[in-house]
């Protein structure tokens, strides 16, 4: 019996799992990065569940902390290191002391919330299959014939030329969204401290 190859044909016998990890190591099958890609993958989905199902709001900002952490760990499993660094500092270093802090200045309440009806759950449920089904197919409608091609790690220049050219409209416009939240944070910690 022989096995097809690239190079012509080898005969098969004990050694043809040897020849078969040979053919499989060239054709760019990443085993191991899979492999964390699911676990990652599964732990971001536990936390993420656990993020807005928790009753507590401190424990749902640490649940999401757990999940940003994951798509850092993603990000860096795609070469994207630099990603993965500001992902860390700007969304869990400073997003998520930003939640807290609110969290704390507003007063929200930290156990059981009476107010929340049977049917607020329904409709949300219902609201987030609905945006998972339309994000699904509107991701395989635009990505489905598309190859994630990592050569190289990404550098630094490539990066910054992309955000501070292509892309400084949305660069800025994020920092003034996240200007106008700190001082609406401010706004409100004032009305509720003053007598």
């Amino acid at each position: 019996m022989l096995l097809e190859l690239e190079g012509g044909q080898v005969p098969m016998g004990f050694g043809h799992m040897s020849v078969l990890a040979a053919a499989s190591a060239d054709s760019e099958i990443f085993v191991a990065q899979n492999v964390f890609f699911g676990i990652i993958a599964l732990v971001m989905i536990y936390a993420a569940l656990r993020c807005v199902t928790t009753k507590n709001v401190v424990h749902a900002a640490l649940w999401l902390v757990l999940v940003l952490a994951g798509a850092a760990a993603q990000f860096i499993l795609l070469g994207s290191e630099f990603v993965a660094v500001t992902q860390v500092l700007v969304y869990i270093g400073a997003i998520i002391v930003l939640f807290l802090f609110g969290v704390m200045l507003t007063k929200a309440s930290m156990g059981d919330d009476d107010s929340v009806a049977k049917e607020k759950h329904a409709m949300a449920a219902l609201v987030a299959v609905l945006l998972a089904a339309v994000m699904g197919i509107a991701l395989i409608d635009s990505f489905s014939d598309t190859r994630l091609v990592i050569d190289e790690p990404q550098r630094f220049d490539m990066v910054s030329d992309a955000i501070f050219s292509q892309y400084i409209i949305a660069f800025e416009a994020v920092s003034v969204l996240l200007l106008a939240a700190l001082i609406g944070a401010i706004v409100v910690a004032r009305k509720d401290s003053s007598p």
